[in-house]
């Protein structure tokens, strides 16, 4: 298949750039309106009893809460008399809302937990009128202010929603505008030339708005997450540099062995083109597995994930060997005097680091060892939660209201646990069942409320609602029966968070599977070794755990927290679990970029040693230059505001870097070469299966025939 791609991108190069030039323009279109159809939402599992719960409050009761309005006394006592008249204002101005329904005020009847307790702030909350859609950055902009006798901050679930969208927004803006120059600098630096970094950057830019359009359309037909934006143009950038460089690189070595020009882009096709289609497949595949979680906002990476992917490797493979065909000899037009830049011979580093690690492996391997199992040690301390308000900047109004409600409220009934029974309980059955839920340590109190066809008792408590004792007050509260032909329902931020959590470990073991499965496969048709499949699974582990322990010390133990500017807390499971599959994917991308070449050389009739030697000179420059590359484009995400959006960036970028140097440069020779022979071995039967179906970059070649001079 990839000769006969070869054949066509040189043949019709012209047919394939117009074509592809037309599809970029279309996605452009069609794009443009990702970002109006994408959610803040998706961290819950729409199954679980707790979204249940959410449905009947909204059905039966209305909805929550959906705005909570903070407000602060500029004369430090809310029960002044000008802040008295102040907050009666507001509060008819609320009320007067058509948007907004259900206004309770402090104002009204001076009720207790709804003043601070030391009588500088008042809560008003409110939820969405029926019938109407949520607008949150109409009611921030027409209630938030720091004017007059009170100031008002709006929290809530539906402005913290939209504050970290449009934060989100800002940010990505700004990551680009430092991330795209400074990559191109890079890739000049690297091809030693500017055209080949403005087709290699052109394929980037191909990538994320071939994803934004998918985006876009999926957009319109199911829920997607807005932040899946952030992995679309990481990748995009990313994947690209890591595609182009090699397939670059690998036209520019073939002709550098004696091939016509056209004849060294179709075996480039033919074999880098080959290791990128298997490459794109294993982060493709790894990305897949987060399809198995019901909330959608992880289903959304792996939509983007797996789009981009595609969308690189197509474009990689089909569209930048047809330019590379039409630019001929200009391919190295522009060129940065005194650079050679990369031209796929062997880098001599790389080749003496080699030698040094195949020569000495334990003496080699066991430092890196042991500094990535000391790095991976506080993941042994992880306490995991939800993301908040506190992922926003402090500035944020949604932030200064929840860190308000956290210093100044204790047990005010804003984060409650609901417990929703239907059918509807009788008085007396209710307000004996309201008194066994009051019953249980860490309640504050219980609050009943008839409704339609149903009942609600609000489980009043003082905890951190995103706290394990809150998750453990849930399970109390599931625990107590409700009376005889009743469900109950528990709901809340707290019971949402133990449902999430339960949702995503109760998945983890089929998403583990699912990784081990596909990489043994994948790994044996690219080597036709049952070892070396078991042998990266060991290694990738090795270095997920150091990069996760790195994460829990930096966000969750508060390192770096006035560096970066954000608030240490729990490390949010979602994201977790998001790194992850995302860190593997992109390890395992690497994987198969070594692991060709090394491969090849042995089908050559090298050697372990010889083998890994020259597999490693021939990709260590490439692979540890593509590996800087896209850890830029995504160590600029730490320009954010959002904590969790700084937190993948860093992650992602610090998995890449380890990989493409300590596992790659060391762990990975000096694994094999302590394996030795074994490393290459399986089964006569499996054996038999890969010489039928095996995949490798070691293709049939023709020899080398130049180009005839023109004659003129």
């Amino acid at each position: 298949m990839f000769r006969w791609i070869g054949e066509l991108v040189t043949r019709r190069a012209r047919w394939v750039l117009a074509l592809g030039l037309v599809a970029v323009v279309a996605a452009a279109v069609v794009g443009v309106g990702a970002f109006s159809k994408l959610q803040t939402e998706g961290f819950d599992d729409p199954d679980s009893d707790s979204s249940r719960a959410a449905a009947l409050l909204e059905e039966r009761f209305e909805g929550s809460a959906d705005y909570v309005f903070v407000v602060e006394a500029a004369d430090g006592d809310v029960d002044s008399p000008a802040s008295a008249a102040a907050g009666a204002a507001l509060t008819e101005r609320l009320r007067s809302d058509p948007d907004l329904a259900d206004v309770a005020s402090y104002f009204d009847g001076r009720a207790g937990p709804m003043r601070s307790t030391d009588g500088s702030h008042a809560l008003v909350t409110a939820s969405v009128a029926p019938g109407t859609e949520a607008d949150p950055a109409a009611v921030l902009d027409d209630y938030a202010t720091s004017d007059g006798p009170l100031s008002v901050d709006v929290g809530g679930g539906e402005v913290v929603g939209e504050e970290i969208g449009g934060q989100i927004g800002k940010d990505l803006g700004l990551a680009e505008s430092i991330a795209i120059p400074l990559i191109l600098v890079l890739l000049v630096l690297a091809f030693g030339n500017v055209v080949g970094a403005l087709v290699t950057l052109g394929v980037g830019m191909a990538a994320i708005l071939g994803t934004f359009a998918e985006l876009s359309i999926l957009g319109s037909t199911t829920d997607v997450s807005i932040y899946a934006v952030n992995l679309t143009t990481g990748l995009g950038l990313g994947l690209a540099v890591d595609y182009g460089l090699l397939m670059v690189a690998r036209v520019r070595e073939e002709r550098a062995a004696g091939r016509a020009h056209d004849a060294a882009v179709r075996r480039a096709v033919e074999t880098a083109g080959r290791t990128i289609a298997f490459s794109a497949t294993t982060v493709a595949v790894a990305l897949a597995s987060l399809l198995v979680f019901p909330m959608y906002f992880l289903r959304s990476f792996a939509y983007a994930g797996i789009g981009v992917m595609l969308i690189t490797a197509f474009s990689a493979v089909v569209i930048l060997p047809a330019g590379l065909a039409l630019l001929g000899d200009r391919i190295d037009a522009w060129r940065v005097p005194k650079v050679r830049g990369i031209r796929g011979e062997e880098a001599p580093a790389w080749a003496r680091l080699a030698r040094f690690v195949t020569r000495r492996p334990l003496v080699s391997a066991l430092p890196v060892v042991g500094a990535l199992l000391v790095v991976a040690i506080p993941l042994a301390g992880i306490d995991l939660g939800t993301p908040d308000d506190r992922v926003l900047p402090t500035s944020a109004s949604s932030r200064q209201a929840g860190d308000a409600l956290r210093t100044e409220f204790a047990g005010d009934g804003t984060h409650p646990i609901q417990v929703v029974t239907t059918p509807a309980l009788d008085q007396a059955d209710l307000a004996s069942y309201a008194d066994d839920l009051a019953g249980l340590d860490g309640v504050v109190r219980t609050e009943v409320r008839p409704g339609d066809g149903a009942s609600l008792v609000s489980v009043v408590t003082d905890l951190d609602p995103r706290s394990a004792a809150a998750r453990d007050l849930v399970e109390d509260v599931r625990a107590v029966p409700a009376p005889d032909g009743v469900e109950a329902l528990v709901g809340g931020a707290s019971a949402e968070l133990h449902d999430q959590m339960t949702g995503i470990g109760d998945r983890l073991p089929i998403v583990a599977g699912w990784l081990v499965l596909t990489t043994m496969v994948i790994l044996f048709l690219f080597t036709g070794s049952v070892v070396q499949p078991v042998r990266a699974l060991l290694l990738n582990a090795l270095g997920l755990g150091a990069t996760l322990g790195a994460m829990v010390w930096v966000f969750q133990d508060g390192h770096l927290s006035g560096l970066l500017g954000f608030t240490p807390q729990p490390m949010d499971s979602s994201m977790m679990v998001l790194l992850f599959c995302v860190a593997f994917g992109l390890s395992m991308d690497y994987e198969v970029f070594v692991m060709g070449r090394i491969k090849e050389m042995r089908d050559l009739g090298m050697d372990n040693e010889q083998a890994l030697v020259h597999g490693l000179a021939h990709t260590g420059r490439i692979v540890s230059t593509a590996a800087a590359l896209i850890a830029i484009s995504f160590f600029a995400f730490l320009v954010s505001s959002v904590s969790f959006i700084q937190f993948f960036g860093l992650g992602t970028g610090l998995a890449i870097l380890i990989d493409a140097t300590l596992i790659r440069g060391v762990l990975v020779p000096a694994s094999i070469r302590l394996l030795g022979e074994r490393a290459w071995w399986a089964p006569a039967p499996l054996r038999a299966l890969h010489r039928r179906f095996g995949l490798s970059e070691s293709v049939p070649e023709a020899p080398p025939v130049r180009e005839a001079a023109a004659v003129g």
